[in-house]
């Protein structure tokens, strides 16, 4: 027979391919199988998933340098755990709609009120951005990544220790790690009634800024102090870049809106 990922040719006693690493499956698919399967991966004390999840807690640099230097298998691969975190963020959506409406409305009444900041007019914005913005998360998500690697691998850019794709790899994990722990949290604030967003973002920031100079303080075994400066400084540059790409993008949406009619100026 061979293997059935990499066309390797194995022996009939053979549990895993000595070529790619796979799991040989020798079952078809039953319901007893897939809960095997999903307890392996999800569910069981020695999962993947958790064992990645707590690693970039105590070892990040094990996870990470694993995976940028060809160790796939200890750990789940960044696209996929990033790709699992932007699941449980849609999760966590459904579950603020559906149980915690009253934290939702606050948050968007937050966005509302910024928009009409010193203006006169009580008119609700011309574009829903609060909504746009729950509904579409994990692209925003996901296009803000190359802009925060680009402030850390500028930051660090002397040290030549990582390039910048593996720069990307890094921020991935960090970020799909903070998603897992902003889960639990907004869903606890939700939980006891704080409906203030601001308060909520005010205290949700600071320590995931602090997990992430733990995490390059692992990567480039430097100071925390230099760690965090360092981070801070990356977060001002990607503001930057990041700023300057959406104020390009605002013009040409809100040109686009008076063009159309939907703006008055």
């Amino acid at each position: 027979m061979n293997c059935k990922n990499c066309n390797n040719t194995l022996s009939e006693l053979q549990k895993f391919c000595d070529q790619c690493g796979a799991k040989i499956i020798y079952n078809r698919l039953t319901p007893k199988v897939l809960a095997t399967q999903v307890n392996e991966q999800f569910l069981s004390i020695d999962n993947k998933f958790l064992r990645t999840f707590v690693a970039l807690f105590i070892n990040p640099k094990d996870v990470i340098d694993g995976y940028i230097n060809g160790m796939r298998k200890k750990y789940v691969n960044v696209i996929t755990y990033y790709a699992i975190s932007l699941t449980i963020l849609g999760f966590q959506m459904f579950l603020l709609k559906n149980f915690f409406p009253e934290f939702i409305d606050a948050q968007n009444s937050f966005f509302t009120d910024s928009f009409q900041m010193g203006s006169q007019s009580t008119e609700k914005p011309p574009f829903d951005f609060p909504a746009f913005f729950n509904n579409y998360q994990g692209v925003f998500f996901s296009i803000l990544m190359p802009f925060i690697a680009i402030g850390t691998w500028l930051v660090y850019l002397t040290k030549r220790k990582y390039n910048y794709t593996e720069h990307l790899v890094i921020n991935l994990y960090l970020t799909a790690q903070t998603i897992y722990v902003s889960f639990f949290i907004y869903l606890l604030f939700a939980a006891f009634n704080i409906q203030n967003f601001l308060i909520a973002s005010i205290i949700v920031t600071p320590p995931l800024m602090l997990y992430g100079a733990y995490v390059f303080k692992k990567l480039y075994k430097s100071s925390f102090i230099k760690s965090l400066i360092k981070y801070i400084a990356a977060y001002i540059i990607y503001t930057i870049v990041f700023s300057l790409m959406m104020l390009i993008v605002l013009v040409i949406f809100f040109l686009y809106l008076y063009s159309t009619g939907k703006l008055n100026l």
